[in-house]
């Protein structure tokens, strides 16, 4: 199992940090990774979401990020495809790729916020559709030569989109998962699923069998072709902390903001129905049993967090390794602790958690 990280860019108000200030840190931060081993750097693109994650422009922080490494891995978790052309994702992917000299993963998806989708005149009842439309056009941009397409959103005709990925065959490409039949599709398709952090661990060990089931019956049990992504991410709050009950002391109060709020800014979709979305409303059903009264005792419970001692969370960790995930995105201290316990909880998973999961990487 792989260790990444996963960031918001959150700006809590309890942390007195401004957005410039959370953005060096972090810059910072990922330095420290490079150096001791994480795999992956994601970040998500949100908008309009203050507070909670100022990650508007990931793709200019991935290409900063880029200049300030050299074996960190950098993705896109994820973009929302229904409100960014195809043409200039695969625009921005190259140059990315270009910059970190191959290190950049692909993770896409439809977004969940219906102020993103009116503010920028996309459609929720045809996202499935356009996000599909969107993908096509970005994998033919990885072909090398013009795109033409043909579809009900979008018509190309033999555009030679620059510059050119120097993966090869491509970047992974990945999807953000949250009902199954997307895991289901992302199988169908050979490519990785990303669970995020808002769905607890009993559903989303579910979700990751019928991946592995719908892969078998599309592809066999032959190792992945080239271009094949077999991966399942699984996204998770966390902090390692050598004493276990400061570890729950800083985790609380951090672990307690951050969900509140993203449960907030999943409100909108969980409360009415939309076309295309109507798996929301089940996961809504889920939200209400904790609501407002979310705890640090809860969110373990589900699985969503995992706090204490490297003994403690070696043990957590395995339990999700062993139900099948590939890579945890760590998002240690739910973005809402300070960058010095940031990179003492990484030092920390580093030195005496990760080395456990070595032997197991085949």
């Amino acid at each position: 199992m792989k260790f990444d990280l996963f960031y918001e860019l959150s700006v809590p108000p309890g942390l007195f940090r401004d957005e410039s200030a959370v953005i060096f840190d972090t810059l910072t931060e990922l330095e420290l990774a490079d150096r001791l081993g994480f795999q992956t750097a994601w970040l998500v693109e949100h908008h309009f979401m203050r507070g909670y994650s100022h990650s508007s422009a990931p793709e200019v922080f991935l290409a900063a990020a880029s200049q300030r490494t050299k074996r960190l891995r950098l993705g896109h978790g994820v973009i929302p495809l229904p409100y960014n052309h195809p043409v200039r994702v695969a625009e921005r992917l190259a140059t990315l790729d270009i910059l970190s000299q191959g290190r950049i993963e692909f993770g896409f998806g439809r977004g969940f916020s219906p102020k993103e989708y009116a503010s920028f005149g996309a459609s929720m009842a045809a996202s499935r559709k356009i996000t599909q439309e969107a993908l096509d056009i970005i994998r033919l941009s990885f072909q090398g030569g013009p795109v033409s397409f043909q579809g009900q959103h979008y018509t190309l005709d033999q555009i030679d989109i620059v510059p050119k990925v120097i993966q090869q065959p491509h970047p992974p490409i990945w999807t953000a998962a949250v009902s199954p039949d997307t895991y289901e599709l992302a199988a169908q398709q050979g490519i990785g699923a990303l669970a995020g952090p808002f769905k607890p661990w009993f559903m989303v060990a579910e979700d990751i069998k019928l991946f592995r089931r719908a892969w078998l019956s599309s592809h066999g049990d032959a190792p992945p072709k080239p271009g094949q992504n077999r991966r399942i991410g699984m996204t998770v709050g966390i902090l390692c902390l050598h004493d276990a009950k400061r570890a729950r002391t800083l985790a609380k109060p951090a672990f307690e903001w951050f969900y509140r709020e993203l449960f907030g800014q999943t409100l909108p979709v969980l409360q009415k129905l939309y076309d295309g979305y109507e798996y929301y409303r089940k996961m809504g059903r889920f939200h209400g049993l904790i609501g407002t009264a979310v705890n640090l005792k809860v969110l373990e419970t589900l699985g969503m967090a995992i706090v204490g001692d490297p003994a403690h969370c070696i043990d957590r960790l395995k339990k999700l390794q062993a139900a099948g995930v590939d890579h945890v995105l760590c998002a240690i201290g739910a973005g809402a602790v300070s960058t010095e316990v940031v990179r003492e909880s990484m030092q920390v998973l580093a030195e005496d958690v990760m080395p456990h999961f070595r032997n197991d990487e085949g």
